[in-house]
């Protein structure tokens, strides 16, 4: 917007057309956004998000977490007749998405069902996993978007989030209390297994526990998901 106002004060065409183009982009992109987290643009600008305590959480009892280590988690991908990796912004931190795409080859060489889960707003922008799981050569059928693989959770092995945070907390669900109750997200938490690769406990975006990391079938794996993925698969060629 600033490039097209300094196109009119100019009287530059390219300047007033292009800042139009990247202006009427952002607005569209900013409320794909707010529609994918359920919030209105002044209260994604205006309120504090992140400032936000979950009171619930932070009376109730501290989560409970069960750390997996590398040999255990190649045990279960080895063991599984179906994956859905949940990819995130940690993903593109560690720049992990062509570890992950060896972690896809490996498993489909065992026949492994293996499909990808992308939430509108994981990442930065959305779009931003598409990008980057493309970079690393993986086939765009493998990635499906949340409206039409949320119904499959259920009925998958293995669920392995990468990354990921706010987009896989239950408690926009279940708590009514939390800043991101009513926001649309993946349910990963209804699969048999779910293993969080994470560098620590730190909180996402929202700034609220993630009550997954507590739940009887999430374990954690923690490390820069980069170098415990490479592991991961080191383990299952030596398997196989």
């Amino acid at each position: 917007m600033a490039a097209c106002a300094t196109g009119f004060i100019l009287n530059n065409n390219v300047l007033i057309v292009a800042g139009s183009l990247v202006g009427a982009s952002g607005i569209i992109l900013t409320q794909i956004m707010c529609k994918a987290m359920n919030r209105s643009l002044t209260n994604v600008l205006l309120g504090g998000f992140g400032q936000t305590v979950n009171a619930a959480a932070e009376d109730g009892p501290a989560i409970v977490i069960k750390e997996v280590g590398v040999e255990e988690a190649a045990m279960l991908f080895d063991a599984a007749s179906s994956v859905i990796v949940v990819p995130g912004y940690g993903m593109a931190v560690a720049q992990a998405q062509h570890v992950i795409r060896e972690l896809m080859e490996q498993c489909e060489k065992r026949n492994i069902d293996f499909k990808f889960a992308i939430h509108p707003v994981a990442g930065r922008m959305p779009g931003h996993m598409n990008v980057l799981l493309a970079e690393a050569n993986i086939s765009y059928d493998k990635l499906i978007e949340m409206e039409s693989i949320n119904d499959e959770f259920p009925s998958t092995d293995l669920v392995f989030v990468v990354g990921a945070n706010d987009v896989v907390n239950p408690a926009a669900r279940t708590n009514p209390q939390s800043p991101i109750y009513g926001m649309p997200i993946l349910n990963a938490d209804k699969a048999r297994t779910v293993i969080v690769s994470k560098r620590s406990m730190g909180k996402g975006y929202a700034g609220v526990e993630n009550e997954l990391f507590g739940y009887p079938n999430c374990l954690m794996l923690f490390g820069d998901a980069k170098q415990t993925i490479t592991k991961v698969v080191t383990e299952m060629k030596d398997m196989s």
